[in-house]
């Protein structure tokens, strides 16, 4: 059965152009679409608190496993260093993250959340789970599981 399903598939595909079949199958760009628009709804819901939906994951990060250094933060959340840093500076500024001083010798400066992050995160917490919500709405349960499924088994990045 899987295999007729495949041939119809290449079937209809031979007739289309290679940017419609692209169009229409690429992973990325439909992952991007899903990102942009839970982005959007997690933005909605930070922008009375003054941060974004990248921030407050940042912030979620930082409660979670820090103190951690601005390395292992990039690698476990998948980000560019540039990202990193264009999204830490305003935590940083606001006085919701403290980097530490490098041990000696070391260059290695560790984050850690400060009592106003704390309270930021716990202030904020009701608008994420509304978020959360609308979000899971949006994909449907079982949707949202696959998707945290496939989160979860993503190797950490290397650099």
């Amino acid at each position: 059965m899987q295999l007729e399903n495949e041939t119809v598939e290449l079937d209809r595909t031979a007739d289309e152009s290679l940017s419609s079949r692209i169009a229409r199958n690429c992973l990325l760009t439909r992952a991007r679409q899903i990102s942009r628009v839970l982005t959007s709804i997690y933005d909605d819901a930070m922008r009375p608190f003054g941060i974004v939906a990248p921030q407050f994951s940042l912030l979620v990060l930082i409660a979670e496993f820090g103190p951690i250094s601005r390395s292992d933060l990039s690698r476990r959340n998948h980000h560019e260093r540039s990202t990193l840093t264009r999204n830490l500076q305003p935590l940083i500024a606001q006085g919701w993250v403290a980097e530490g001083v490098p041990a000696s010798g070391g260059r290695r400066r560790p984050l850690s959340l400060t009592h106003e992050g704390k309270t930021l995160l716990n202030s904020a917490a009701s608008a994420w789970s509304a978020a959360q919500r609308h979000a899971t709405h949006l994909l449907g349960e079982g949707g949202a599981h696959e998707l945290a499924n496939i989160a979860r088994e993503l190797p950490l990045r290397l650099n």
